[in-house]
């Protein structure tokens, strides 16, 4: 996969769930969605398509659900990260055989690595295959931050690795990330409330939850700052802020976008796994009342 071709609006997949089960035939439904809407790539089984309550098994087989329904018109980047180096290594060489074009990599959470230990980690993975790795930093999910000097490290030792998904929650990031690293490592922004502040200041696209929703608002809304159109691109980031903000986020991730997509038509239902739980009554009518003035198509 070209790596300039990791640049617009990449959704990260909800993975839907029928009586317990991945519902394979409607995950092709979405996918199908998503690429009529125009956008740029797909990244099944992240945070937002449940990895964490996905068995190994399940988590290859979506990941190749979504390369045979997308069939080459736009790139997958599998979500392969882990918080054991063995196990991202086991994963990634497994979605690499089923088709993936690039591996997001989240930071190892909860045991809270050095930044040796993360350069070490993400260099062990970058070596395993030629294809992009696309490093992911939530400090608010893992614990811990991939550093700048970390991340600057890691384009010096690994060419495969030039693109960033950041969801630290600060543009200043983009600004700090961009001044070390310049025009070698691409920025993606990993919050969708922020995608308008961290295009201006040098991300080439997103990694959107509300995609998911509502992929032709996002993909406007992305094209037109990347195309330095900022006061239509603020405009409908005003337009689509509850949706960017509420019906991501409310009751955290995936719950309440999927609620959204539930209360659309999109899905059967909004299930997911314990220990993530349906969104309240509140939510649900919080959320019906944002879809109620929303366009969304």
């Amino acid at each position: 996969m070209d790596q300039n071709r990791i640049n617009g609006v990449f959704t990260a997949l909800i993975t839907p769930f029928a009586r317990g089960a991945v519902d394979y035939e409607k995950l092709a439904e979405l996918v199908e969605r998503q690429i009529s809407a125009g956008v740029a790539g797909l990244v099944p089984v992240g945070t937002t398509g449940e990895s964490p309550t996905l068995d190994n098994e399940e988590h290859i087989a979506v990941i190749a659900a979504v390369v045979r329904a997308s069939n080459g018109r736009v790139p997958v980047i599998a979500g392969t990260g882990a918080n054991s180096t063995r196990e991202a290594l086991e994963l990634t060489k497994a979605a690499d055989a089923a088709g993936a074009d690039a591996f997001l990599q989240v930071a190892p959470y909860y045991n809270k690595p050095t930044q040796e230990g993360l350069f070490q980690h993400f260099r062990a993975i970058a070596e395993s295959t030629d294809k992009p790795i696309v490093l992911y930093s939530i400090p608010g999910r893992c614990g811990v931050e991939i550093a700048v000097p970390t991340v600057q490290r890691l384009l010096e030792a690994c060419p495969n690795v030039r693109t960033i998904k950041e969801a630290g929650g600060t543009v200043s990031r983009v600004n700090e990330l961009r001044a070390a690293c310049g025009e070698d490592l691409t920025i993606l922004c990993g919050d969708d409330g922020l995608t308008v502040p961290f295009i201006a200041s040098g991300a080439r696209g997103i990694v959107s939850v509300a995609s998911n929703l509502a992929p032709r608002a996002i993909v406007s809304l992305t094209h037109a700052a990347l195309e330095g159109c900022f006061a239509e691109a603020e405009a409908l980031q005003r337009k689509y802020f509850d949706l960017l903000t509420d019906l991501v986020f409310l009751e955290g991730n995936p719950v309440t976008i999927k609620e959204a997509m539930a209360q659309k038509g999109l899905l059967a239902s909004a299930e997911v796994r314990l220990p993530l739980v349906s969104a309240s009554e509140g939510t649900r009518l919080r959320i019906a009342e944002v879809l109620g003035r929303l366009e969304i198509a």
